[in-house]
C-alpha cells in the first residue's frame, strides 16, 4: 500500500514540476515530498495516541523542510507542495486529492476553540504563492486561489479567487498561469 502510493506521489511531482529532470532528484531534492514522508509517519503516530512522539517528528519536519504540517491534518492522495518554505497547515485541516500548494501558504485557523477552526480544501485545488486560507471554510472541487490572497469565506467549486480580501474573478479565458 505505501509503496504504491509513494510512487503516485513521485510520478505526481515528476509530472507537475517542469524543472523535475528525473525521479532521483525529486526523492532527493524536493522538501515538500520530504514534509509529505514525516507527516505520514506523524500522522500514524497521532491516531496511535502517541501525540508527544507526533509534534516531535512534525518539528523535526519543520527544521528539516520549511513546511509545517500538524500531524492530525488528513491529506488526500497526490498533494503537490512546491518549493514548500513557510508552508503552516493548521491541526483540523482537511486536504482532497489532487492539491496543489506553493511557497508561503498558511491553512489556519481564526479562533483558539478546540473543535475544527481551519479549512477543508476539496480535490483539484491550486492555492498559490503566500495565499492565507483561514477559518472552518470550505474551497469548494477545481477551485483556484491566487498568490497573496486572503480567503476567510467559503470559495465554490470551479473557482477563482483573488485579492484581499479574496473575491470570485471570471477566469474563463484565462488558462490559470499565474495562480
Amino acid at each position: 500500500m505505501f509503496l504504491k502510493e509513494f510512487k503516485e506521489l513521485l510520478n505526481t511531482y515528476k509530472k507537475k514540476d517542469p524543472a523535475a529532470r528525473s525521479y532521483l532528484e525529486v526523492l532527493v531534492c524536493y522538501p515538500g515530498l520530504h514534509s509529505l514522508f514525516f507527516h505520514k509517519i506523524s500522522n500514524l503516530l497521532w491516531g496511535f495516541k502517541l501525540k508527544l512522539i507526533a509534534r516531535i517528528m512534525s518539528n523535526i519536519s519543520r527544521f528539516l523542510t520549511g513546511v509545517e504540517i500538524h500531524p492530525a491534518v488528513k491529506i488526500g492522495k497526490n498533494l503537490f507542495i512546491d518549493h514548500g518554505m513557510g508552508i503552516v497547515i493548521g491541526e483540523t485541516t482537511i486536504i482532497g486529492n489532487n492539491v496543489s500548494i506553493y511557497q508561503g501558504v498558511t491553512l489556519g485557523g481564526t479562533k483558539s476553540i478546540k473543535k475544527k477552526r481551519h479549512p477543508s480544501i476539496s480535490d483539484n485545488v491550486v492555492i498559490g504563492a503566500g495565499a492565507k486560507v483561514l477559518g472552518p471554510i470550505l474551497i469548494g472541487k477545481n477551485s483556484k486561489i491566487g498568490a497573496n490572497s486572503v480567503v476567510t469565506k467559503n470559495v465554490p467549486k470551479n473557482t477563482t479567487v483573488i485579492g484581499i480580501p479574496a473575491r470570485v474573478i471570471d477566469d474563463s479565458t484565462s488558462d490559470g498561469a499565474g495562480i
